[in-house]
């Protein structure tokens, strides 16, 4: 019991110091309550060891905001949006429309690609294949719900994959629907993929879980959860299915190929 409660408190420390604060909004989102978003600031004593060319960093910024690093040095904050954005001016942000806390009206001037992962038109989708330095970055599009009239929006959201350090990492994005054969063959074999889990905003759970045993990527990464109770209602059922569940108590971990895990595995990182 003392080792969990060390645990626990370590945790608790490390999120203060990541997320000390709330971000100020402007304007009232559907999606996530801006007043309760993790602070922008991250303490200046914070400092990573330089990764290998067969590892990338990933650091859970908040909601579904995640910046990814590669040994090269590139950058990517995914959903980049207004209200939670990483310490540091990515070289790629990626974006989806469902609501003002997936993308930015306003992104940073500094940003090399900013990927928006919607069309000109519903006719004409999003479509990226881009690469710099040790990073591949591509898209696969998806519909969203159209929250005025609760019809569909096609092409709307983006599903994005990550292709460094030898490993595919997707992104899901503000998913609404399961996914058809043609775009589970766009997407291909994925080591990693980011997962919303709140049930209703996004996919519901029994859609959920249908994706993420379709795509058989050994290690989904939730987010987009909004509260404990619901990242444990997404836990259950990854342990229904005898998926491995591990909680980290810090919001950066370090992965390479090797490391990966051999049978279907969940790991939670602090956020919402």
């Amino acid at each position: 019991m003392r080792s969990a409660r060390a645990l626990l408190v370590v945790g608790a420390v490390v999120a203060a110091l990541v997320w000390p604060g709330a971000v100020a909004a402007q304007v009232a989102d559907r999606c996530f309550a801006v007043s309760q978003a993790p602070s922008m600031v991250q303490p200046a004593s914070m400092r990573f060891a330089s990764l290998s060319p067969a590892e990338v960093r990933l650091t859970f910024v908040g909601h579904a905001t995640w910046l990814i690093e590669s040994a090269g040095g590139v950058k990517i904050a995914t959903d980049y949006n207004d209200y939670i954005r990483p310490p540091v001016v990515p070289d790629i942000a990626t974006m989806n429309r469902a609501h003002t806390t997936h993308y930015s009206i306003a992104p940073d001037p500094g940003i090399k690609h900013v990927l928006r992962g919607w069309g000109v038109s519903q006719d004409k989708p999003a479509r990226y294949d881009v690469s710099v330095k040790d990073v591949r970055v591509r898209n696969v599009p998806t519909n969203i719900r159209n929250w005025i009239d609760g019809g569909t929006e096609r092409h709307g959201n983006s599903i994005f994959i990550f292709e460094l350090a030898q490993l595919c990492i997707g992104h899901l994005g503000h998913l609404h629907h399961t996914l058809n054969q043609q775009q589970l063959d766009e997407i291909g074999r994925l080591d990693v993929v980011f997962a919303p889990v709140d049930g209703s905003m996004t996919l519901d759970s029994d859609g959920m879980m249908e994706v993420l045993q379709a795509l058989k990527a050994p290690l989904v990464i939730p987010m987009h959860f909004f509260s404990r109770y619901t990242l444990e209602r997404f836990l259950g059922r990854a342990r229904e299915l005898k998926w491995e569940v591990e909680t980290s108590p810090v919001p950066t971990i370090v992965l390479s190929k090797t490391t990966l895990p051999t049978t279907p595995k969940v790991l939670a990182l602090p956020g919402r």
